[in-house]
């Protein structure tokens, strides 16, 4: 599949080195083709070497010839070996609810895939090499919604994945939804037979709650770039000052991120032919309000807990998460390094500044649309008020979902279930950290469109005086899909198109802002 500017996507090489973020991206979201290195096939052969020894041992070994979990005490013949794994995948694929979104499939599959390679798992070679197969031809098992606790691995996720290795289940392939075996048949791959150890190589790891951290982050990025350049235009629109942003006054508090959000705020503001109206003696006013002041201070905040976490998901691509594992001298140990308690953490951490961010931009809306804290702006930037109510239940709208984003921001991972008999006796709740993490980066995308339309609509009403040339550019894009003030329109598609130009990027590029 070739990129957006015509050139093939970049092989990401799996092996002995650790992913990169943006490479974790480039294969959930644009398909970029995965491959096994030839140096961590030869690992994979050596570890695998181990694995065949101790499973015609006499001594039984977790993993090996035992079974899982609460029934780890039972050593399993050699002619039911074949069996025992079947039953695992089949037993683990036990999902319900709705299927989750095909970029985290992807993810969670690449990430599982990383860990295989690293030669830790005793996985043989060829498993390795048909997960990669079906990543390339773009087969998705669905996974849903529920079957996760973030400890153990995220075992329902990950075993439908291997279930459809096993040629067995459904996926996603070309557009529908078929049976494995079709797709893996028409993609030519063929099924996998899991031998010892395979079963639980294949689903223990905490590969699609790290997968879906690094979606997230990826997409906050850019959202907290977006609601900078927001709130600009709001403290512009409402004849708010850019003094409180300047660099003097930040260095008085060193945190980077709010130093960073401050100088984009600050670039965003210069040469506003607003901002000079309302400089000297004759403004009345000595401060702004919180919700314009204090946006470096929120959105700063955001980016140092958004870059905390960034560090958690580095040094989770850096592991090899498996239980038990095959060190380099033949040991098979068992271990607890698949507890997603460290991935589960930030996932909670990132919806608490993510539902402020929402919270302080919905405040600078209401203030727009406020005519007695919006300093000369009509109500609810009505073209008629009265006939029109203008972007009134806009706001409605914004408050509802920060209103969702401040119940999202209530912890998963404190609320740990056990399960297994009493031997998986404290798990994580990783994987429904994490899918609450992506509902509220939705709801942030939308309250950040949704200011988007009201500044640029409360700019246009600010005429003759002249936005700054970042803000203009800005206000000019939403003009290209969405018209200018007017008798009230059908408000849900523009909303929606503003949506799209701030999930799209397209609000950043039209900013242009360089800091």
């Amino acid at each position: 599949m070739a990129l957006s500017n015509g050139a093939m996507p970049e092989t990401v090489l799996l092996g002995s080195e650790p992913l990169r973020p943006e490479q974790v991206v480039a294969v959930a979201r644009d398909h970029s083709p995965v491959a096994v290195s030839e140096a961590a096939e030869k690992n994979l052969a050596a570890t695998r070497k181990h694995i065949d020894d101790l499973a015609h041992a006499e001594t039984p070994t977790y993993g090996v010839s035992t079974g899982f979990g609460a029934l780890a005490t039972r050593h399993i013949p050699l002619e039911s070996r074949t069996a025992l794994q079947r039953s695992l995948i089949r037993s683990h694929a036990a999902g319900a609810g709705p299927v989750v979104e095909t970029e985290v499939v992807r993810a969670l599959m690449l990430l599982r895939l990383r860990t295989l390679a690293s030669g830790y798992t005793g996985i043989r070679p060829q498993t390795a090499q048909a997960l990669a197969a079906m990543l390339n031809a773009g087969i998705t098992p669905l996974v849903h919604e529920y079957g996760s606790l973030g400890c153990s691995g995220d075992l329902a996720p990950l075993a439908a994945v291997a279930l459809a290795l096993m040629g067995e289940g459904e996926v996603e392939y070309n557009g529908e939804i078929v049976q494995a075996d079709v797709a893996l048949k028409h993609a030519g791959i063929e099924p996998i037979v899991l031998a010892e150890k395979e079963g639980l190589a294949l689903t223990n790891g905490t590969d699609g709650m790290l997968g879906m951290l690094l979606l997230a982050a990826a997409d906050l990025r850019k959202l907290l770039d977006t609601a900078d350049i927001t709130a600009a235009m709001s403290v512009e629109a409402l004849l708010g000052t850019d003094r409180a942003f300047a660099a003097d006054l930040q260095a008085l508090r060193p945190h980077p991120g709010q130093a960073l959000s401050a100088q984009r705020m600050w670039t965003a503001l210069q040469d506003s032919k607003i901002v000079e109206s309302h400089r000297g003696p004759d403004c009345n006013r000595v401060q702004d309000a919180y919700s314009l002041r204090c946006a470096p201070q929120v959105h700063g905040g955001a980016r140092d807990s958004l870059t905390h976490a960034e560090l958690v998901a580095e040094r989770e691509l850096h592991s090899a998460v498996d239980n038990p594992v095959v060190l380099s001298d033949g040991r098979v140990e068992s271990n607890g390094n698949f507890h997603g308690a460290p991935v589960a953490y930030v996932l909670d951490f990132l919806a608490i500044p993510l539902a402020d961010v929402a919270s302080i931009a919905e405040r600078r809306t209401d203030r727009m649309l406020d005519k007695a804290r919006s300093h000369g702006l009509p109500p609810f930037l009505a073209f008629d008020p009265g006939v029109d109510s203008g972007h009134m239940i806009a706001q409605y709208t914004q408050a509802a979902v920060v209103s969702e984003l401040k119940r999202l921001a209530v912890p998963a991972s404190v609320d740990s279930i056990p399960s297994s008999a009493m031997q998986e006796d404290h798990v994580s709740m990783g994987w429904s950290a994490a899918r609450k993490l992506r509902k509220a980066v939705e709801g942030l995308n939308t309250v950040l469109a949704i200011e988007l339309l009201t500044a640029a609509r409360a700019l246009d009403m600010r005429a003759p005086l002249v936005p700054s040339p970042v803000t203009g550019r800005v206000r000019d894009l939403v003009r290209t899909k969405v018209e200018g003030p007017g008798p009230d329109r059908h408000l849900a598609p523009e909303i929606a198109a503003a949506e799209e130009l701030v999930a799209s990027g397209a609000v950043l590029a039209a900013a242009q802002l360089e800091v």
